[in-house]
């Protein structure tokens, strides 16, 4: 990967581009030399398509040839401005980077005292105001929705924060952690540690600990198994964990599915999920509204909310 670093691809970029404009430059100068003047009786090329589909060997109109060269000169006149020479940034010195900053301090310095009345106030008096709950809705259509759904109750993969079922907590403390500094989640592979048999018992157990119906055998291996390997993380209740997020598998709530196949494909090949960071990119104020609104989605002390 370290090649696309190189110099040699602002240069390969900069010459390509030069090289094309002057192509287009010359072909229309040629084309255009001699050029004769438009015919009221032009013969045929001789060429045919679609069985009665005839080309004309007449000129373009001048019109149509200017407009080629318009382009060609706001072609050379954008490159000397902007960046589109490899590595050469441009005569203005723009960039969408340098752009995207500009307006993003722009909006700082004009949200900004809206944000901060909210930073150190407690979650619970957040959620009690109507407006920050209103900005905190906000923020989490911009930034949250795309994995948990426009109304917060998640899909396959991504928790449902509509609900009480925390992987982490739901304390105001740990849902701003988890918004501020993200999650890794992380079920090891147990393919290549456990038997097929014993895998096959550990499912039925584990869906047998949320109402599905498995055999005294099956419960009495797969329990045998749990607890050698799993309840380390789990609990010996299969209750969970929030330390580590170990889900509660008692509950009948899936993060990626319930099924016979989905559990077992689990435990055979384990699962990775990721929470990003979101600190550097919110900021304090904001997680706090943002955070807010979240722990309101499950808790009766904001019931407006929950409509």
């Amino acid at each position: 990967m370290s090649d696309f670093f190189s110099s040699f691809w602002s240069y390969y970029i900069a010459i390509g581009t030069l090289a094309g404009i002057a192509f287009c430059t010359y072909v229309l100068t040629v084309t255009n030399k001699g050029r004769p003047a438009p015919s009221t009786n032009p013969q045929l090329h001789g060429h045919v398509w679609d069985g009665d589909l005839q080309e004309y060997n007449n000129p373009l109109p001048l019109w149509w040839m200017w407009m080629f060269y318009v382009a060609i000169i706001f072609a050379v006149g954008y490159i000397i401005l902007y960046p589109g020479l490899g590595g050469f940034a441009g005569t203005l010195g723009w960039s969408s980077k340098g752009q995207f900053n500009d307006e993003q301090q722009q909006a700082a310095e004009k949200y900004g005292p809206i944000f901060d009345k909210f930073a150190k106030q407690d979650l619970r008096a957040i959620v009690a105001d109507p407006q920050a709950r209103e900005m905190g809705q906000r923020l989490f259509l911009n930034y949250c929705a795309q994995c948990h759904g426009s109304d917060a109750q998640g899909a396959k993969g991504f928790p449902n924060l509509a609900d009480k079922d925390w992987l982490y907590g739901g304390d105001p403390e740990t849902i701003r952690k988890t918004i501020t500094d993200g999650r890794n989640g992380i079920m090891p592979a147990w393919g290549k540690k456990l038997s097929a048999d014993d895998i096959k018992d550990v499912t039925y157990y584990v869906l047998s600990l949320s109402g599905f119906p498995s055999t005294p055998v099956q419960i009495s291996s797969g329990k045998k198994v749990f607890m050698n390997n799993c309840a380390a993380c789990h609990g010996a209740e299969a209750k969970g964990n929030h330390a580590v997020g170990a889900p509660n598998l008692t509950d009948k709530t899936w993060l990626h599915g319930g099924s016979i196949a989905t559990v077992t494909e689990t435990i055979t090949k384990g699962r990775s999920s990721q929470m990003p960071v979101h600190k550097d990119l919110l900021g304090e104020a904001k997680i706090n509204l943002l955070a807010a609104y979240v722990y309101g989605l499950s808790n009766e002390t904001n019931p407006e909310i929950q409509k």
